[in-house]
């Protein structure tokens, strides 16, 4: 069972999307709600794979994956952004996530990254 750490400022998304992860056999480790977290729960749960909100306050998620990956680059990660934030995920892809998915989640979207990305 792959083990995810969930990184979002705002508890109503990272609740949406433990359910999704949940219900379809992912286990939740932990959750963070910043980059600066975000670090920090990587380096003490090290989760298989992290889905990562970009604009977060104290520090962004485009910083956390360039912080995590410096420090683990085996990391996967996957960037959660709302519509319009295209620029941001390039930034975030050329930073070394592995995906990403647009909010609001589609489980089955949302799904299909944490497989293609668990796969690579």
């Amino acid at each position: 069972m792959a083990r995810v750490l969930i990184v979002d400022d705002a508890a109503f998304m990272r609740m949406m999307l433990k359910d999704i992860l949940t219900k379809n056999g992912l286990e939740v480790v932990g959750e963070a709600v910043n980059g600066a977290d975000a670090v920090d729960k990587y380096r003490e749960l090290n989760p298989d794979i992290v889905t990562m909100d970009i604009t977060m306050p104290e520090k962004d998620g485009i910083s956390a994956v360039k912080e995590i990956r410096a420090l683990h680059p085996q990391a996967k990660i996957i960037m959660c952004s709302a519509m319009g934030q295209q620029p941001m995920v390039l930034e975030a892809i050329q930073a070394g996530a592995k995906d990403f998915v647009v909010k609001p989640f589609q489980p089955d979207r949302v799904m299909e990254s944490i497989k293609k990305v668990l796969g690579s």
